[in-house]
């Protein structure tokens, strides 16, 4: 895996003309996973980079360098996985960051957190179609309102496959497709945990939405 951490392994044996012709047009694949939090998203992510390193591919994970609640040199997930990434503010960023040798030999990337890239749909893109990478996309598709959130969605029509998971809902334990916000801010980008956000079903969203509704309006009339 390349990291920040890591030394850059040494340039392959180039390759004839006709070879790198015929490797430079080959299109990679994007995989996206959506799901509300602590639906082990990241986990799965990782899973899958662990998987395709293990398969002899070269891999490197990248997160958002908003998301600092583990530290900026790692993606940790909430049971403890854990691998080197780069964190950076836009997806742009990283070839340079990384290095156009490194960057040429990669053939996985992962997103994490994607729902924070404004430019992920044009990184995907570039990464896959013109520069052969596989694309591996985790983030939520839906915010605390369950409106789109971010541009994770925009890359589900050039993606070669599309995950849904769903967590347990905190309330009932069915399956909670939802992410309900525990505080009364109103941004729509809060990094937190589970003292901020909890999965729930869909009759416990529409039933927790109402009671903070309503207790907010009683709030404003005393």
């Amino acid at each position: 895996m390349l990291s920040p951490t890591r030394p850059i392994p040494s340039i392959p044996t180039p390759q004839s003309h006709a070879e790198t012709t015929q490797s430079s047009s080959l299109c990679g694949e994007i995989h996206v996973i959506v799901g509300p939090m602590f639906a082990g998203k990241t986990t799965t992510l990782l899973r899958r980079i662990q998987a395709e390193s293990n398969n002899g591919r070269t891999v490197a994970v990248i997160k958002s360098s908003k998301d600092t609640r583990y530290g900026l040199d790692s993606i940790v997930t909430h049971d403890g996985m854990k691998l080197p990434c780069w964190a950076l503010a836009n997806l742009s960023l990283f070839r340079q960051k990384i290095g156009t040798d490194a960057y040429d030999q990669l053939e996985v990337i992962g997103i994490d957190e994607a729902q924070f890239f404004e430019d992920l749909y044009d990184f995907c893109c570039e990464a896959a179609d013109h520069d052969g990478k596989t694309v591996i996309v985790a983030g939520l598709d839906g915010d605390y309102l369950r409106r789109s959130f971010g541009s994770v969605l925009d890359i589900i029509p050039i993606a070669n496959s599309v995950m849904k998971l769903t967590a347990r809902c905190e309330v009932c334990g069915k399956q909670a497709q939802f992410t309900l916000r525990k505080t009364d801010e109103r941004e729509t980008e809060l990094i937190g945990g589970a003292d901020v956000y909890m999965p729930v079903c869909r009759q416990h969203y529409v039933i927790e939405t109402a009671r903070s509704v309503l207790g907010s309006q009683k709030l404003a009339y005393t």
